[in-house]
């Protein structure tokens, strides 16, 4: 099978590059620099770099591709996000319709769609919507909160001994991995059998309160980590200092504030297969520990 990964130097697309390449797949690696996809060493595959939102290079990468991964990559320097969805959004309508694709896999989140102030959970359930339209096999991978944006805090976690959200330190969430997510991406990838549209809730093992994270750092590191809760406006001032400007510093705060409301996506009931294996404590020891 011929497979191509869309923004497949990241967490969730290099693992699914290399599940798919270690199965003998043809794979073709689709990303914004050359070099990153490059040094992956992925055996099997070809390495093309193209903006994810042109959708004439998207849609000639992509000729022939039995099957095909796309996601919204993470942009800070934007305009706006839902403009940056729109336009990745349209790449990929694009690029399955034209060249009739015949079996997608798309990254949205739980609780995609249902509410109009989400930020980008709003516009995955958007995604959702147009490819629906074009797509006439498609699953959507629903994730919980990725275990690997703690990487982000990994600074103030090993030296100053804490990390932040602004959300209650009893807020439960399903922390899931990245890999978990890739795994999962690839087997549907890989398989021609299924047919349909589907959403697949992917949640981690189970659901974890910051304080039980705060534990569960502190055990594994050997030393005490303390969850501190910030405020919204402190989230907005931090994308400030990383170059966000207003409108993506409201939208990604309307994001926050979507994942922390107790009875919003990640209040989302678990099914059976929403489990999956990779736990906390594994990231932390592979992922903060050994690197």
């Amino acid at each position: 099978m011929k497979i191509v990964i869309g923004a497949a130097a990241g967490n969730i697309g290099s693992r699914i590059a290399k599940r798919v390449a270690a199965a003998n797949h043809s794979v073709v690696l689709l990303g914004n620099k050359l070099d990153s996809l490059q040094n992956l060493n992925i055996p099997n595959s070809s390495s093309c770099e193209v903006d994810m939102s042109d959708v004439e290079q998207v849609v000639a990468h992509t000729k022939g591709a039995d099957a095909f991964f796309w996601l919204v990559p993470p942009a800070l320097g934007v305009s706006s996000l839902k403009e940056w969805y729109d336009d990745i959004i349209a790449a990929g309508v694009a690029t399955i319709k034209e060249n009739n694709i015949p079996r997608v896999v798309a990254i949205s989140s739980l609780g995609a769609g249902a509410s109009n102030n989400l930020g980008t959970v709003t516009y995955v359930g958007n995604l959702e919507k147009a490819f629906k339209e074009v797509a006439s096999n498609v699953v959507f991978l629903r994730p919980g909160y990725f275990m690997e944006n703690f990487l982000l805090q990994k600074n103030d976690i090993l030296k100053n001994g804490y990390f932040s959200f602004p959300y209650a330190t009893d807020h439960d969430i399903p922390f899931v991995s990245a890999d978990d997510i890739g795994d999962v991406a690839a087997e549907y990838l890989m398989d021609s059998s299924w047919a349909g549209q589907w959403t697949r809730n992917i949640m981690g093992p189970s659901n974890i309160t910051l304080k039980e994270a705060a534990d569960i750092f502190s055990a594994e590191l050997q030393q005490e980590i303390v969850y501190k809760q910030v405020t919204y406006d402190d989230i907005k001032n931090q994308f400030a200092q990383f170059g966000a400007n207003d409108t993506v510093q409201k939208e990604l705060v309307d994001l926050y504030m979507a994942l922390g409301d107790p009875n919003g996506a990640y209040a989302t009931p678990r099914t059976f297969e929403a489990h999956t294996p990779t736990t906390l404590e594994y990231v932390i020891q592979n992922k903060f520990i050994s690197k």
